[in-house]
């Protein structure tokens, strides 16, 4: 299968990647205790759920020299002590075949099968690569503020500060930028991380399967305000959407040029706020502020400006692959 094949859930039929993760989870077992509190080990869409096996089978590769070379360590330091007569006393011994055949083969076969697998995995969960579904996907624009993220609904002329909401099941494709200083946007529980840069826009597409409240962060040091740069990404039903989408109408407040110079100032721990309207255009001129190239003049490898993102054919709904 091509890795750049887009499914949607793990399908049980993978024996591949079931197995994949079952050994990284046994090489991990002992050090993954209470890892339902940690947030890269409990995905909550498909992207995160990709990324974790990766990092399980990644580590578990790894440790097939790590420990074994640990334990060996401390078995010679043992057999080979002083006190211990027993042990074959050889100063002038220098070489060995085997042991170099052992301790170059299987490293380098180790290192051979990462780079196969990251590979793969590099192309197959591209953030910029969209993900192929039955739904239209939502769109939404990104922008990093000093101390705050603000969040544009251009389909649904809405906006808000430090709140993210997205359907379930619903591809989301984000635009991303910076006002000002460089930062990293990232939902742990999610998937990719990316980062923002003023008079730069960036591409990233998510999707999430379980109903819930989970953090977004900033993942890159921005000033004094950082710590406080977080926000909650919302994953509801479909009705619950269009009832936010209802209470966001409902404020009475516009984002134009004005309210986002306010929005500008840098602040600590900004509260969430909702926007009833914006103003068109207000994410390219952010954009363009700092010499920033339009959206339309910005394409992937292979395509023409201005073109429409190609999306590669499903056989179920919606999810980038990283194995196969």
């Amino acid at each position: 299968m091509n890795p750049a094949i887009h499914t949607a859930r793990r399908t049980p039929s993978s024996g591949r990647r079931n197995a994949g993760r079952w050994f990284g989870l046994a090489a991990l077992l002992p050090l993954l205790s209470g890892c339902s509190n940690l947030e890269l080990f409990n995905p909550k869409g498909s992207i995160a759920e990709q990324e974790m096996q990766l990092i399980l089978v990644c580590t578990g590769l790894m440790l097939l020299v790590v420990v074994p070379v640990i334990l060996l360590t401390l078995y010679f330091a043992w057999r080979y002590r002083e006190s211990n007569t027993r042990a074959t006393y050889a100063p002038d011994w220098s070489h060995s075949t085997a042991i170099e055949v052992v301790v170059w083969t299987i490293p380098c076969l180790i290192v051979v099968v990462l780079g196969v697998l990251i590979w793969r995995s590099t192309h197959a969960l591209d953030p910029y690569r969209p993900i192929a579904s039955d739904k239209a996907p939502l769109r939404v624009e990104v922008v990093a503020l000093n101390w705050k993220w603000l969040f544009i609904y251009p389909d649904h002329n809405v906006a808000t500060v430090n709140e993210l909401v997205m359907p379930v099941d619903t591809p989301v494709a984000f635009k991303l930028t910076s006002e000002s200083m460089m930062n990293a946007f990232f939902v742990p529980q999610l998937g990719s991380m990316v980062y923002t840069m003023a008079g730069m826009q960036t591409r990233l597409h998510l999707i999430g399967h379980t109903p819930g409240t989970y953090a977004g962060m900033s993942s890159a040091y921005s000033g004094s305000g950082f710590s406080d740069m977080k926000f909650d990404a919302r994953v509801v039903t479909e009705a619950d959407f269009q009832q936010w989408l209802v209470q966001a109408r409902g404020t009475g407040e516009h984002l134009g040029a004005t309210r986002l110079e306010v929005l500008e100032t840098p602040t600590h721990g900004a509260p969430m706020q909702r926007f009833a309207s914006v103003d068109a255009g207000l994410f390219s001129g952010v954009v363009r502020r700092y010499g920033g190239m339009p959206d339309d003049e910005i394409c992937l490898p292979g395509e023409e400006p201005g073109a429409t993102s190609q999306l590669v054919s499903l056989a179920a709904p919606a999810s980038r692959t990283a194995e196969n």
